[in-house]
């Protein structure tokens, strides 16, 4: 299993490096395609451009969902002074940004560098550097380019509606944590392609018909609502556990969520992966997520009859410079493929 589970991280790594806020995940999505194809899969896009690729089997259809889209922001104006007022895709605080290197991708594909500043960023000038309030208004861009004017910014091409990624700073210690931006989902995604790479291997044998589904909206609410085949049986998120105050997952467990916000998940199906998880003593936790939602959910309130679950490795500082371990990537990925290859030979 170490293989595969430092071919997973290598996925990781690599899925952090693309850039991909929600609706500019044509990058994260090319790479997609290739890595499957050369995998010897048929990926397929949705029309919203989520990948889905079949990795083989008969009988009752599971999908495995994870997102590569990630939160980031969009040029909302263009200040007079040549700094950027932003707007947000999907949800943090400021503060999570804040001194955080940035790229704006314009539509005709130039990108420029730059960094979000509080507005009062200098201890030395300013009295209310701790005290400010962060939101859209105090904290700005500002691009590395000689610009101190709206048309300056203007006749470098960056119109209003341009995206803006955050640097991710990918970093895995010797010690086995990785951390990074966008670990959220992009853990869970490269453990899914290691999961795929198994199944070319020839390691697992699937004792049903199994799917992947990488979505490109789940950070805005609505990912995983179409795409989804419709002899779909089951679906299972895969996705992050979040690690916090009054809650048992951490970096080094897989986390099977019996409720969000979305309420509970499905009993039998939910069941059958913590049944899985004690059998195999897996490191693993059962939480309760009360601000948090998945693709799956989107999935149910699309209309689609099916059974529903949700699991990925525990994260901490969600949403913010995140980091999990190994080990939690290890027991989700060992989750998996014994609940699509059960009492097989695979050495885990």
């Amino acid at each position: 299993m170490k293989k595969y589970t430092d071919f997973a991280v290598k996925q990781i790594v690599n899925l952090c490096n693309i850039p991909s806020p929600s609706g500019y995940t044509q990058k994260a999505t090319e790479y997609l395609m290739k890595i499957f194809k050369d995998l010897g899969f048929t990926p397929l896009y949705t029309r919203k451009k989520a990948v889905l690729v079949t990795l083989g089997g008969e009988g009752d259809h599971l999908i495995l969902a994870a997102h590569v889209d990630t939160l980031g922001a969009m040029v909302r104006s263009i200040k007079g002074n040549g700094r950027i007022r932003h707007t947000k895709i999907g949800g943090f605080p400021e503060n999570n940004i804040e001194n955080e290197n940035i790229i704006v991708h314009t539509r005709d594909g130039k990108e420029y560098e730059g960094t979000a500043y509080l507005v009062h960023p200098a201890v030395h000038v300013y009295s209310d550097v701790g005290s400010m309030t962060r939101n859209d208004e105090t904290v700005e861009i500002i691009l590395d380019e000689k610009v101190s004017s709206k048309k300056d910014v203007e006749k470098l091409g960056i119109k209003v509606g341009d995206f803006i990624s955050f640097d991710p700073r990918t970093k895995v210690t010797k010690s086995g944590f990785i951390k990074s931006r966008h670990l959220d989902d992009k853990a869970s995604a490269g453990l899914l392609i290691s999961l795929a790479k198994m199944v070319a291997d020839k390691e697992i044998t699937l004792s049903r018909k199994v799917s992947l589904l990488f979505t490109t909206y789940e950070e805005v609410g609505h990912g995983g609502s179409a795409g989804i085949p419709q002899d779909t049986t089951d679906m299972i998120s895969v996705d992050m556990g979040a690690v916090g105050d009054d809650l048992t997952t951490d970096e080094y467990k897989v986390s099977i969520c019996v409720k969000d916000s979305g309420g509970p998940y499905d009993f039998d199906l939910t069941n059958d992966l913590i049944r899985i998880a004690e059998t195999m003593k897996l490191n693993h936790a059962l939480d309760i997520y009360p601000r948090y939602g998945s693709d799956v959910e989107a999935t149910l309130h699309a209309g689609y009859d099916i059974r529903h679950a949700l699991i990925g490795p525990g994260v901490f500082a969600s949403h913010g410079y995140e980091r999990t371990h190994k080990s939690g990537v290890e027991n989700t990925l060992k989750l998996l493929v014994e609940y699509i290859n059960p009492n097989d030979a695979v050495e885990l």
